[in-house]
């Protein structure tokens, strides 16, 4: 069983999909427990796994027991087994959060949308096991299509949002998979071990740099990297609230480890240095993309909507943390994988519990909602407060060491804007909270005062998630070093 975890980490959710389709149609009831129990034993395998690696190293586990290159590959190291539990993990929790939230806002599409919910998971953590180019292909694929399709269920708008979405995936796939066919047709090879051993010598070749070209474009798109971003404000305001929950903390994320492994794994670290300038592209398109999130979620009115900004920054900030080509400054990548995904998982769930409650969303919306939700709102202020990067909230130490590797780069511009985006993050949810608990002065029209009246707190379903995601955000900040020398420190590629 130990042997077999890499590969049951990915085949048991892609199996419980059809198990949850089968007892489901007969039973529709059933489905929100097999999804637990297919999550809950993909967890144990990723947790398995990553202990698997820390005690005796590098996993190389082969599909049918062929070898690579003709035969697909999974290959775990630190670095991916770092990034599987955070996957399963963030699943499972938005999992047990979706029973009220879907039966109230997808009741007769309940079946479909747990079976679908697997087929997102499988896909993200295909992505993240393979070591095969084109195999993580298929899975980004599979996760695209899972989400396009669980995003088209939500409210008004949601078809047209998720079409856009389509079209922009389908771009960045596009130019994925001719970056994958350039390198083929230069190395034959699409196992990446053997790529990297293959790559060095052919790094002047006109093939290889239009290939790596394709690779940023297309993980840019699916990482919604700005200016490429035009697809994920929508997509995520409206969708489900539970989609939202899965994909804000995962979709990123996930496309962020695709790009920490295609540049610093399939390519050497020198490449994107030294040979071309794509890190240093990278930090300033991050930068542009960290002050533009927060200046458009300053802009809005709708809670929801003013996270997926806020998304699109916390996008920047990661893209950064890569393009900085030092080793603090991947610290800060890597470590703000799990530190994000946390942070965007407690928001995007409080969020879905005030419209549980109160249909609504609007920031002018939430006064007195502290007496009716305490710790509801409590997490919010706790995940608000690790965004904004103070300590002893996780985002603090993610953000600080981001800092230090802009130091140790001497990108004082950016050390500047890590500092300014801090300062317009309080801007925005310091506005936030104080709807959320300030009185109003003398005159102000309390909009939502009736609405509110008969209010109580998020359902324990949904509660329990919430807490456990911002107890998670606290932890993770006061185990930040233990989490850096144990795991972090080694998943940093050779070369820095």
């Amino acid at each position: 069983m130990m042997l077999q975890a890499p590969v049951l980490i990915v085949v048991i959710p892609l199996m419980f999909t059809f198990v949850a389709l089968i007892f489901g149609l007969w039973k529709k009831g059933l489905c929100y427990p097999i999804v637990l129990i297919a999550l809950s034993l993909s967890f144990l395998a990723t947790l398995q796994t990553l202990n698997i690696v820390i005690t005796s190293g590098i996993i190389h586990y082969r599909l049918g027991n062929w070898n690579p290159p003709w035969g697909i590959e999974y290959v775990v190291d630190y670095l991916n087994a770092f990034v599987l539990p955070v996957i399963s993990f963030v699943a499972i929790m938005v999992a047990i959060y979706s029973k009220k939230s879907v039966e109230k806002e997808l009741s007769d599409k309940v079946v479909y949308f747990y079976c679908i919910f697997l087929l997102q998971v499988t896909g993200f953590l295909g992505i993240t096991v393979t070591g095969d180019m084109f195999n993580l292909y298929v899975f980004l694929e599979i996760a695209s299509l899972a989400g396009y399709a669980l995003i088209t269920m939500g409210e008004d708008g949601a078809p047209f949002a998720s079409f856009n979405y389509l079209i922009f995936g389908t771009i960045g796939a596009c130019f994925y998979l001719l970056g994958v066919g350039y390198l083929y047709a230069a190395t034959g090879s699409l196992n990446m071990a053997d790529l990297a051993r293959l790559l060095p010598d052919l790094y002047g070749s006109k093939v290889i740099l239009v290939g790596f070209s394709f690779f940023m474009v297309g993980l840019a798109i699916k990482m919604a990297l700005f200016p490429l971003h035009v697809w994920l404000p929508d997509a995520y305001t409206y969708a489900p609230s539970s989609v939202s929950a899965l994909l804000a903390p995962l979709m990123t994320k996930v496309g962020a480890y695709v790009l920490i492994r295609v540049i610093y794994t399939v390519f050497k670290p020198y490449f994107s240095i030294e040979i071309l300038p794509a890190a240093t592209i990278l930090c300033w398109i991050a930068a542009a993309a960290i002050i533009f999130g927060a200046a458009m979620a300053l802009a809005q009115t709708d809670l929801k909507r003013m996270l997926t900004y806020i998304l699109v920054s916390e996008v920047g900030y990661l893209a950064l943390g890569v393009g900085l080509g030092n080793r603090n400054g991947l610290t800060g990548a890597i470590l703000h994988i799990l530190n994000d995904a946390f942070m965007m998982l407690a928001l995007f769930m409080v969020v879905g519990a005030i419209m549980y409650r109160h249909g609504g969303r609007r920031i002018s919306e939430l006064r007195y909602l502290h007496k009716k939700m305490p710790f509801t709102m409590a997490v919010f202020v706790v995940a608000a407060l690790s965004v904004i990067g103070i300590p002893p909230t996780c985002g603090f130490f993610s953000k600080w060491y981001l800092i230090l590797g802009a130091i140790n780069a001497h990108g004082w511009i950016f050390v500047a804007v890590l500092l300014a985006s801090s300062l317009l993050n309080a801007i925005l949810f310091f506005r936030v909270i104080e709807n959320i608990y300030l009185e109003p002065h003398d005159g102000d029209i309390v909009e939502n005062h009736d609405m509110v009246a008969g209010a109580e707190e998020s359902p324990l379903t949904m509660l329990v998630p919430i807490l456990i995601a911002g107890a998670g955000i606290l932890s993770l900040g006061v185990l930040s070093g233990k989490i850096i020398s144990t795991i972090i420190q080694f998943a940093i590629p050779a070369g820095f």
